[in-house]
């Protein structure tokens, strides 16, 4: 019968990779891994560090398992380890990325020195009044009057775009981009929605919600379109 290798080590500009079986038994994986190491460990004390990503796959290491991997690569010599690089997430890995994700449906109205905030994207019904303030780690869409401030993609989401059936804003900022409307701006008696997105001169412009379809393909979370 072959012989099933649980440890795979396979050497790359950068350095070592450790390729670990994710099916086998914790105890087997330790065993191979200090087999194969000491194979390629190097006696030679002038030799250079090698750095060493460590690829657990699917598997689930406690604290003290990933520490006990981390010293058997630290005891070799010339090995110092990088990263230990898992497909598994912490459930609060999994529930901030989830909330970073969702589109939060909001029925309101943001008054003067109101402040209204969410994680992932913004679905607001209702108006942002001047002085109003909302801001988005995602997108940003308003079915409502946009007077105020919108800040979308607060974390640096450069992507993000802000919508608004009534595109009226004080200020708008995408990630680190900001544009202030001019006084002259005024378009209260419109009748269609309006987007603002970052060009690829690094500015914010206002367009009409049509152009999201070809600009940004990936942004609809909804069955349908526009």
């Amino acid at each position: 019968m072959k012989k099933t290798h649980n440890v795979m080590i396979k050497g790359t500009k950068d350095g070592l990779t450790l390729h670990l079986n994710d099916q086998c038994s914790y105890t087997d994986l330790k065993n191979e891994l200090e087999e194969k190491l000491l194979l390629h460990h190097i006696e030679d004390e002038e030799s250079p560090l090698i750095s060493v990503k460590i690829q657990i796959g699917n598997r689930y290491l406690t604290p003290e398992q990933e520490e006990e991997l981390k010293e058997l690569v630290r005891n070799k010599r010339n090995l110092v380890v990088g990263d230990i690089i898992s497909n598994v997430i912490t459930k609060s890995e999994a529930k901030r990325i989830r909330e970073d994700n969702d589109i939060l449906s909001i029925t309101t109205i943001v008054r003067s020195g109101q402040v209204l905030q969410v994680p992932g994207d913004l679905l607001l019904v209702g108006d942002v009044n001047p002085g109003g303030t909302v801001l988005a780690g995602g997108n940003i869409f308003v079915l409502g009057a946009l007077k105020g401030i919108a800040h979308a993609g607060v974390n640096g989401m450069r992507e993000a775009v802000i919508a608004a059936s009534v595109m009226v804003p004080s200020q708008l900022r995408i990630a680190d981009c900001l544009n202030r409307a001019p006084d002259h701006y005024d378009k209260e008696d419109q009748h269609e929605m309006e987007c603002a997105y970052i060009d690829d001169s690094n500015h914010i412009v206002i367009d009409r919600l049509q152009v999201l379809r070809h600009l940004r393909p990936n942004i609809n979370r909804f069955e349908g379109g526009y």
